[in-house]
């Protein structure tokens, strides 16, 4: 499947807005690893700065959590590696969230 043919400006104003959602990620896992963010109000988020995050990386953003726990953490779940926070199944998020239950 051929990209289709951008303008300069086009170009331009898709890597600004790649560069955004790029550092809105950041932020996110920056506030979920510091233990500012829930795990369950960012799962609560439905929009694309969210769903295409990586469940690997999310649980790696996690208090803790480092790259063998996460990958534990996803073949007992039955998550694929490759797979995204919109891609997760409602029985998956509830087993992701019964792990890490929200903080009072």
């Amino acid at each position: 499947m051929a990209l289709p043919a951008l303008t300069a400006e086009a170009r331009a104003e898709a890597l600004k807005k790649a560069v955004a959602v790029r550092k809105e990620r950041g932020e996110l896992m920056a506030a979920l690893k510091a233990g500012d963010l829930p795990l369950v109000t960012l799962l609560a988020r439905e929009d694309a700065v969210v769903g295409k995050i990586r469940v690997r990386r999310l649980l790696e953003s996690l208090p803790g959590i480092g790259s063998v726990r996460a990958g534990q953490l996803i073949a007992s779940l039955g998550i694929s590696e490759s797979r995204r926070v919109q891609g997760l199944g409602s029985a998956q998020r509830t087993r992701l969230l019964a792990l890490f239950p929200p903080q009072s």
